[in-house]
């Protein structure tokens, strides 16, 4: 089974992630083994690791060879146990989705359901997602993905948060004229982080209707209470996708009482 290893040497790479391997219970490795030669890409540079092969490029090609057709490429960065990514494929069987997932209870957990409702437009891709969007070809992708990614909530963490310069550069190769990239978030301050990375770029346009208050400061793990005393700003947001649903992780957001942020980019 391509199960991520713990190790990583590469040291001197900010990842956004932790290479922390989950444990997988019976219907889970049962799950693996079935589905994996069905789902899971084999693109990485070998067993266990989230490196990709040399030399591969996912471009309109790969994507007519894999999926069979010619349809439109929607890719979801951190996909988690495949809810959304799930039910969208299942709701839309003229799109092809990539789900995008390091950890591997999430790849098994999306791999059991996509087998169990026989999804023929699902593929997954157990890869870092800055690095495949590297190889991406121009325009292969109608639309990308960032549902809720890890807020690194610690102030001296938040290099690593995946929303970074380098990746909307790469995103917006990937993305076809007028493509998409959908953001959403339950941390305030990645909110901010997004619209810092995102609003002075010149080919992405915020789309957002929407206009909400956020602190122009940002905090961290155990400072978060001072964001009501810090200067705010007005930023442009988008109202909830309904094309996504709402998943458990959400709903304990919403509990907790976090206000949630959509945020839509469309590539120019």
């Amino acid at each position: 089974m391509g199960f991520v290893q713990k190790n990583d040497k590469r040291i001197h790479q900010v990842l956004s992630y932790v290479r922390r391997t989950g444990r997988l219970d019976d219907r889970l490795k049962r799950a693996w083994q079935r589905y994996s030669p069905v789902f899971l890409l084999d693109i990485s540079a070998g067993e266990g690791l989230l490196d990709l092969k040399p030399g591969f490029v996912l471009d309109h090609g790969f994507v007519s060879k894999i999926w069979g057709n010619e349809n439109p490429l929607i890719m979801e960065i951190g996909t988690g146990q495949g809810e959304n990514i799930i039910a969208a494929a299942q709701a839309h069987p003229d799109i092809n989705f990539l789900a995008v997932e390091v950890y591997d209870p999430g790849v098994a957990h999306t791999m059991l359901r996509a087998g169990k409702l026989a999804l023929a437009n699902l593929r997954i891709a157990q890869i870092n997602a800055p690095e495949l969007f590297t190889v991406c070809e121009p325009g292969v992708a109608r639309e990308v993905w960032t549902f809720f990614p890890d807020p690194w909530p610690k102030m001296r963490h938040h290099k690593r948060r995946i929303v970074q310069p380098a990746l909307a550069a790469d995103i917006r190769k990937a993305l076809e004229e007028r493509g998409v990239w959908r953001l959403a978030t339950d941390i305030e301050d990645y909110a901010l982080h997004i619209h810092e990375v995102m609003d002075g770029r010149t080919d992405f346009a915020n789309s957002g209707t929407l206009t909400v208050s956020l602190p122009t400061e940002h905090v961290g793990k155990g400072t978060a209470e001072k964001a009501a005393t810090l200067p705010h700003a007005d930023f442009k947001e988008s109202e909830r996708y309904g094309g996504r649903v709402l998943t458990n992780f959400e709903k304990k957001g919403l509990a907790a009482g976090r206000v949630i942020h959509d945020l839509t980019y469309r590539a120019i």
